[in-house]
This record gives structure tokens, C-alpha cells and sequence, in this order.
């Protein structure tokens, strides 16, 4: 079967359990969802990716709802967040935080950052953001970022992109605490990528070509943007998060095929390389001293965190048409296709 096409046209959502040492699919949990629920056929209902914490393992599967499951795949609970309705779909991941299952759910008409008790699935907060986007608005808007987990100010907090703007929200009662501006364009407000943060700077880009990515300083209270932001440059199309190694971002770019190294204190671009292996909308992964990132395509090139020039390690091609981000654990890396789940590591 091919996964990248939806089961039923998306009224079927599916939850896969492989045995990791032979890839033999241990079970499949499958939720059924009364009717067509918009999205593009680039996106199919499948771009969200599960967490587990070692005893559960949470999905979020759009409108069909938030569902929690055990490692033998028995259902503990779920939770309907409301209708997720954008022509592009949905494609946040949920995050795990001491007991809390937090997702960004949106887009559409409804943004908001939600917090459920992993144990229960009950609603613990949720904070509503302005400025989504109705069935009859020729705006596009929509934010489709995974939250991040930073420890600013002395405390943790949650950090996520909302369509124009970094918020701070935190995790106990979901106050906001501060707000980064500067993610809206003139083509439309769209961010796609985490933000990412390291040496108490955060980088947040957002999706349009010649859209704008920030930089700014960790912290504060209220808007921040006059303050903390420390610049604003034009970008290319970008979709899948980078990473920052000493300092520089390492990105790699969905159109037109490059990676990039950016200085994340002035946002200035160290060194742009083409990727021969297309275009990526997934995101770089740091594993032992090196980068890797699937293009479209399925090739996965390595690359070394080289600040002052492209250092191409490797390069791998499956073949296969993926939107994936590897995954790295214990050695061994999985690589998802359209039509495949791989297992790669040394003999």
C-alpha cells in the first residue's frame, strides 16, 4: 500500500506500531472520521508526528482529535479539539512536558495552544490567537509549527510561531509572558518551520519566498519586538526547521534546493550551497558531529556544521518520494517514504 495516498479520502487516520528490529507492523489503530476534511494532496493527513514518553505514545490527528494510546496500542483517551479547516491541512506535531500533552492546533478559523493531561486527556488551558482564517478569506494564514520547550527568565516556558508572531507562553496556566513580532508579509502570513534556539537567541522563520525570518533575545514581558528582536532579513522558501551548531543556523530550503549557514546574532548568511539531491521540506537532525536532512526526492544528503563553507559528507538516495524528517535513535536512523519505512545502521 502506498501511505502517502489518505485511506478513504482521510476518513480513515492510522497509528503504526513496527517491531524495530525486523520493521513487521506490531499493530494499527485506526480512527474513522465522518467525512472529507480539506487538505492538499502534497499534505495527506499524515505530516503530524506522534510522541511517546516510554509507557504512552499521543497523536494528533486533526479534526478526528487528539488520542493516547499504551505501547500494547489499547486506547487510554481522546479528545476532539474542535474542526481544523485550511486548504493546506494540519501538520503540527504534539509535545510532551512533565504530564502535559501540548499542541498547536490550527489552522483555520481557530488558532490556539492547547494543554491536556497526559494521564486523562482533559483540557488544562487553551489560549485562542487572533487572525485566522475563515472558508470565505482570500488571506492565507495559518501557522503549522511544533512548540519548543526553553528555559528563559530562570523557568521554563513553551515557545511556538503563530502566523505573525513568536509567543511564550507558560506551561502551568498558558499566560502568555512575551511576544516577538515581525513573521507577517505582504503575500500572506504563513510559518511552517519550529522555532530554534541555542546561547539565548531564538531564530523563527516563516514560509513565503522573500517571507521574513527573525532573530531575537530569549525573554522578557509583553511585545518584545522593539526591544529583544535583533534583525529581520528576506529568506527563501523554507518548511522543514533547521538546527544551530556554535552559534549558526543550519538550514535547508524547500525552493530553491540549497542549505544554508546563517548567523543567528545578525541574521547575515555565512555560505549557500545547492543540494543536489532537491528540494526539502523536512527538517535537519544533528547526530554525531554531522546534519542530515531528506530531500523530496528521497535523497539524504550529510553534511559536517561548517561555518565557513558546505562540507558535503555523503549523499543517499531511496528513490522514493519523501516529506520526512529522519528520525536518529540509538545509532540506527529511520527514514519514512511515500511507500516505505526504512531502517539504516552500520552492520
Amino acid at each position: 500500500m502506498n501511505h502517502a495516498q489518505p485511506e478513504d479520502q482521510g476518513r480513515k487516520r492510522n497509528l503504526y506500531c513496527f517491531d524495530r528490529r525486523s520493521g513487521k507492523t506490531r499493530w494499527v489503530r485506526t480512527v474513522r472520521f465522518p467525512s472529507v476534511e480539506s487538505t492538499h494532496r502534497s499534505n495527506p493527513y499524515c505530516a503530524s508526528t506522534p510522541v511517546a514518553d516510554g509507557t504512552r505514545v499521543v497523536v494528533w490527528h486533526g479534526s478526528a482529535g487528539v488520542f493516547c494510546y499504551d505501547f500494547a496500542g489499547k486506547e487510554i483517551w481522546n479528545k476532539n479539539l474542535g474542526d481544523v479547516r485550511h486548504v493546506w491541512g494540519y501538520a503540527s506535531s504534539p509535545i510532551l512536558y512533565r504530564g502535559k500533552v501540548i499542541v498547536n492546533f490550527g489552522p483555520g478559523p481557530q488558532t490556539s495552544l492547547a494543554s491536556l493531561d497526559l494521564k486523562t486527556g482533559d483540557l488544562l488551558w487553551k489560549v485562542d490567537e487572533p487572525g485566522g482564517v475563515g472558508p470565505n478569506d482570500t488571506r492565507l494564514v495559518g501557522s503549522w509549527s511544533t512548540p519548543i520547550i526553553i528555559h528563559a527568565d530562570g523557568k521554563d516556558q513553551i515557545l511556538c510561531c503563530m502566523p505573525t508572531r513568536v509567543i511564550a507562553y507558560d506551561p502551568e496556566r498558558g499566560t502568555i509572558l512575551w511576544t516577538c513580532g515581525g513573521l507577517a508579509a505582504e503575500q500572506g502570513d504563513l510559518v511552517y518551520t519550529s522555532p530554534v534556539v541555542a546561547g539565548g537567541v531564538g531564530v523563527a522563520l516563516t514560509g513565503f519566498i522573500n517571507g521574513p525570518a527573525i532573530g531575537f533575545k530569549l525573554g522578557g514581558s509583553g511585545d518584545v519586538t522593539a526591544s529583544r528582536r535583533l534583525w529581520r532579513e528576506k529568506q527563501p522558501q523554507r518548511i522543514g526547521s533547521g538546527v544551530i551548531v556554535d552559534g549558526m543556523l543550519y538550514i535547508a530550503n524547500a525552493g530553491p534546493a540549497t542549505a544554508q549557514c546563517i548567523d543567528c546574532q545578525t541574521g547575515k548568511v555565512r555560505w549557500t550551497a545547492r543540494i543536489n539531491a532537491g528540494a526539502n521540506w523536512g527538517s535537519i537532525v544533528l547526530a554525531a558531529g554531522r546534519l542530515y536532512v531528506t530531500s523530496r526526492s528521497g535523497g539524504t544528503t550529510v553534511f559536517r556544521p561548517n561555518p565557513h563553507r558546505f562540507e558535503l559528507l555523503a549523499t543517499n538516495d531511496l528513490g522514493e518520494p519523501s516529506n520526512a524528517t529522519p528520525a536518529i535513535s540509538e545509532g540506527q536512523i529511520f527514514l519514512r517514504t511515500d511507500g516505505h519505512l526504512y531502517c539504516i545502521a552500520d552492520d
